[in-house]
């Protein structure tokens, strides 16, 4: 039987056109078998009935296809999973930061000194802030220090300002202490999760609000586990005091940086992101530490030996923060629990007017000197803590709109982190955490 060919439209997209179509098609081809096509027969339902399938499955075949184009695609799902193909990690919500002021009050001690007395302050009523303590607006609005207050040192990097507080007999009887330290908005919030056997490639889900990032995490064994670009990066950077113990041979008294940067190799770490505004997600290893791991550091021995073992890596692409390139992609967590803790908040209304982050958290504030006979001039000490915000807190926003995560996404992979003039390189040692400058 010969094959009869048809001359089928594939340009209709609507349901209109889908309709003319299918009518034309019926009264070219079957101009004897059906000539009812007004619009109460029921040729007509079972026309219109596949006008309106062709419709639907058109609509949902260019939705799905405009979906796979980041200047199109209008799902947020979609958007995240696009903008981090382009190396773009989206804001769910921007940290505002400040200076802020603690204060408090210390005794006066008589230090004798030949024929005069001179008085100085206390220390032993001196007060240790901890880190992660916060200072908060009698709204509500939370700020959280980075690192720790100890009013009883004072140096070049740390200085402790003191002031008298208060005079008896012509002599101070309370000194006032001072410190700075920068607070970023936002809570400290925390959550568990148990692992047992081992998977490859495991992940947990945090489900929160306005979540500005992963402060650490610590298994139960109290390891700690580093967070990494993404699971291929052993190296990460680290932090050592700028001491003359650590560093004796660069190290000099003077303004320098509080902190050396290193790099430190690590087989416990995660990568995270957001699958929504409210999700992010961790993800962990492969499990096996035992997988060999190759240096793309080319060997003089056996480079451009013209043997056919020869290594040539002239044309590997690599990250100038990664030599290494690996196949263990850290290790699963497993019969444990993993404590992670984060920051929650920010946005444009953290960013608060000046004497307004009077409220401090006392919870992990305690004496450096825990043997104190005076409790009443203890408790009166401990109640004098106190913070302010001399200047107005800058820098939160809300997360990236639509548009932003657009933009920002095809303007960091323009970019992709070079550094090639010195402009470049200034911005990238400007970018890094001030400890290190």
């Amino acid at each position: 039987m010969a094959t009869i060919r048809r001359n089928i439209e594939y340009l209709n997209k609507t349901f209109g056109d889908y309709r003319s179509e299918l009518i034309n098609y019926s009264q070219t081809y079957f101009p004897n078998t059906y000539t009812d096509f007004s619009e109460t027969s029921p040729g007509m339902m079972f026309i219109e009935q596949a006008a309106y399938v062709g419709d639907v499955l058109s609509f949902y075949l260019d939705n799905q296809v405009q979906e796979n184009f980041l200047q199109y695609a209008r799902q947020t799902s979609n958007l995240y999973d696009l903008s981090y193909m382009y190396g773009y990690k989206p804001k769910v919500t921007g940290l505002a930061s400040v200076d802020l002021s603690f204060y408090q009050l210390i005794p006066s001690i008589i230090s004798s000194s030949g024929a005069d007395d001179i008085f100085i302050p206390d220390y032993n009523y001196a007060l240790r802030i901890a880190e992660t303590t916060s200072a908060s607006t009698n709204s509500g609005l939370t700020f959280t220090i980075e690192d720790p207050v100890d009013f009883s040192v004072s140096n070049s990097l740390d200085t402790t300002e003191v002031s008298i507080a208060q005079v008896s007999n012509n002599n101070p009887s309370y000194y006032l202490l001072k410190k700075k330290r920068n607070a970023l908005s936002g809570a400290v919030s925390s959550i568990d999760f148990s692992f047992d056997e081992p998977q490859d490639f495991p992940t947990v889900l945090i489900n929160d609000s306005n979540i500005g990032g992963i402060i650490d995490c610590f298994d139960s064994n109290g390891r700690e586990w580093y967070e990494v670009d993404y699971l291929g990066q052993e190296l990460v950077f680290d932090g050592i005091k700028n001491t003359n113990v650590n560093d004796p041979n660069n190290y000099q008294d003077s303004d320098n940086a509080p902190y050396l940067l290193q790099t430190k190799q690590v087989q416990r770490r995660f990568n995270t992101r957001f699958l929504s505004t409210n999700t992010l997600q961790l993800q962990f290893g492969s499990g096996n530490p035992y997988d060999t791991d190759e240096s793309i550091i080319p060997n003089p021995m056996n480079v451009g030996l013209g043997l056919p073992f020869e290594r040539d890596k002239l044309t590997t692409a690599y990250s100038p923060t990664n030599f290494i390139f690996t196949n263990t992609y850290g290790i699963a967590p497993s019969n444990t629990t993993l404590t992670v803790r984060y920051l929650t908040g920010g946005g444009a209304a953290a960013n608060v007017e000046s004497g307004t982050l009077t409220v401090v958290d006392d919870t992990n504030i305690v004496f450096i000197n825990p043997d104190l006979s005076n409790t009443s001039l203890a408790n009166q000490i401990f109640n004098s803590i106190s913070s302010n915000n001399p200047l107005a807190a800058d820098g939160g926003m809300d997360g990236d709109t639509v548009e932003e995560i657009r933009q920002n996404s095809i303007g960091n992979f323009q970019n992709q982190l070079r550094t090639v003039t010195t402009q470049d390189y200034l911005v990238r040692a400007l970018s890094m955490p001030s400890n290190f400058n």
